[in-house]
């Protein structure tokens, strides 16, 4: 079962985050492979998904595939 927070909890907490200010010192991906994995994040999943491309042509050449026929 996952923690409840109150609302006085979840306050305190945002303060403290918003004091230490993670984001400043956050530097992201320092070697190739990493910056490699960390371009490659926004296309992992949703409609750039790889498995998304993929069907997108698949459809693409079965309606192409099947103008051919109606047209002869």
């Amino acid at each position: 079962m996952s923690r409840r927070w109150t609302e006085e909890e979840r306050l305190a907490q945002a303060a403290l985050i918003r004091a230490r200010k993670p984001w400043l010192h956050a530097t992201g991906p320092k070697t190739a492979a990493g910056k490699a994995a960390s371009s490659r994040n926004a296309v992992t999943h949703g409609m750039d998904s790889e498995a998304a491309r993929t069907l997108r042509k698949a459809l693409a050449a079965t309606r192409k595939a099947l103008k051919a026929l109606k047209s002869k």
